[in-house]
């Protein structure tokens, strides 16, 4: 993978962390962390640049998938209250 290549995916990694972590529900926030991870380990040793760049596009609609999620989760957050 060419430098370039590389420095793209890295940010698109850490961009997608980065993301991921604003969801407000625990359950959500996990799930999505463990599922960004997961789909990078998988694909750590595609070398072929046309599915480099294939799976660059469906990361950034991804990305974007959970920055709509994200604000979605956020419009609707209730009130947390604690009843003794």
């Amino acid at each position: 993978m060419a430098a370039a290549a590389r420095s793209q995916v890295m940010f698109l990694y850490r961009t997608m962390l980065r993301e991921s972590a604003k969801f407000p529900s625990y359950n959500y926030r996990n799930y999505a962390l463990r599922r960004v991870r997961d789909a990078f380990k998988a694909n750590r040793n595609v070398d072929d640049p046309k599915a480099v760049e294939r799976l660059m596009e469906e990361g950034w609609q991804t990305l974007a998938l959970i920055q709509r999620q994200v604000s979605i989760g956020k419009m609707y957050e209730a009130q947390k209250t604690v009843v003794d």
